[in-house]
């Protein structure tokens, strides 16, 4: 072979084998190259990562499954049940539901009365006797004086004798004197856009708040929305009282957070809440307060003309008791001087026989009585009437 033929061989064996060493080389690398990390195998994945985990993951059975992906069971509270509200009775037929309890305890005057009239001689003595009854049953001078003179010409003109037709010329004379021409309506039926507004006033130990609990109740029974007032700041227990009468019938109470706060502007509070809520009768309770205590009168003037910057006041009820007689009275008076009183309420008259009063209070103050205690149950306050009350009297 010439030198020039051996000299190509070389050169083309020298480029077949450097390429042939390049390609080697080339290989390798592709195959060396590491992997990419795995999310969720490698590390913990992210934003962006995909969720899938690889095949290769580590599997859980089922029982894993079932005890790790269960969420803990939510146990409720037992909660005590509301306490169901009371339904009060109507206050329709109370008072003759309640008769024969008036007339246990006032047969003494009635029974009275008709045993001296039906004497088979009635003479001056007998007349005299008449008129202490009359008196002990705190009817009063000028009533008892009216009563005599006409029971008197009615026994002496007519020459009534029979038992009966005796108690029916008492029955009509106590009747008349009791008045039915009063009205004794509740004042419940305000203007348009307020509530009526009914303010409760007395001296201590009369019943008071108590009453206010049981009119509420009986405003309940009418289906009207009530709201109660406890503005007798000065007994620790009157708001708590009132708020339990309350709460029995669901009505609301607006009282304040401390004792002997201003009772006026929690009147003024109660009322607003009345507006604002636009319930039919807001009920204030005041503070019992003795009549010849001048400061105390002041203030219960203060309370109403503070409630009237807000509402007019429709009602003003004296709260009284049946068994104090002519102290009642003058109680009646003091109040009368103070704020204008639109009717009464006497309390206890199941317990006195002094039936009288309820017509003494009347002539005193020129308005009538329009509710009465008979009772210590919780609808034991009933619309007065005169000739039930008359013929309870005398049954």
């Amino acid at each position: 072979m010439d030198p020039i033929t051996l000299v190509i061989v070389i050169a083309v064996a020298i480029l077949f084998l450097a390429g042939a060493l390049v390609g080697l080389l080339r290989g390798r690398g592709r195959g060396s190259a590491p992997s990419a990390p795995r999310p969720g195998t490698d590390y913990a994945p992210g934003v962006g990562d995909d969720a899938t985990p690889p095949r290769d993951a580590p599997k859980r059975d089922i029982q894993d499954v079932a005890v790790l992906d269960r969420e803990p069971a939510v146990v409720e509270p037992e909660l005590e049940p509301l306490p169901a509200l009371e339904r009060p009775a109507p206050a329709g037929g109370r008072l003759h539901r309640l008769r024969a309890r008036l007339a246990r305890s006032n047969s003494t005057f009635g029974q009275g009365l008709l045993a001296l009239l039906s004497r088979d001689h009635i003479d001056d003595e007998t007349w005299d006797e008449v008129e202490e009854t009359l008196l002990g049953a705190d009817l009063g001078v000028g009533p008892t004086t009216e009563l005599i003179e006409r029971l008197r010409t009615e026994v002496r003109v007519d020459g009534i004798a029979d038992p009966e037709q005796l108690r029916g010329v008492l029955r009509r004379e106590l009747v008349a004197l009791v008045d039915p021409t009063m009205d004794r309506s509740l004042a419940l039926d305000a203007a348009v856009g307020r509530p009526a507004v009914v303010l409760v006033v007395g001296v201590n130990g009369t019943g008071k708040t108590t009453t206010v609990g049981k009119l509420a109740r009986v405003l309940v029974a009418e289906d009207r929305d009530v709201l109660l007032g406890a503005a007798d700041t000065f007994r620790a227990a009157a708001a708590d009282q009132l708020q339990t009468w309350g709460s029995r019938v669901g009505v609301p109470t607006v009282r304040s957070d401390r004792d002997g706060a201003d009772p006026a502007a929690v009147a003024f509070d109660a009322v607003s809440a009345g507006i604002d809520a636009e319930v039919d009768v807001v009920l204030i309770d005041t503070a019992g307060r003795l009549q010849n205590k001048a400061g105390l009168m002041d203030e219960l003037g203060k309370v109403k003309r503070v409630i009237e910057k807000r509402s007019p006041v429709d009602e003003v009820l004296l709260v009284l008791d049946a068994t104090t007689g002519q102290n009642g009275m003058r109680q009646a008076q003091v109040f009368s001087e103070v704020v204008n009183i639109t009717g009464i309420v006497l309390t206890k008259l199941d317990g006195t026989a002094k039936g009288g009063i309820v017509v003494a209070v009347q002539r005193a103050l020129g308005v009538p009585v329009k509710l009465v205690g008979l009772g210590e149950g919780p609808d034991d306050l009933a619309p007065f009437d005169a000739e039930e009350f008359v013929d309870a009297l005398l049954a």
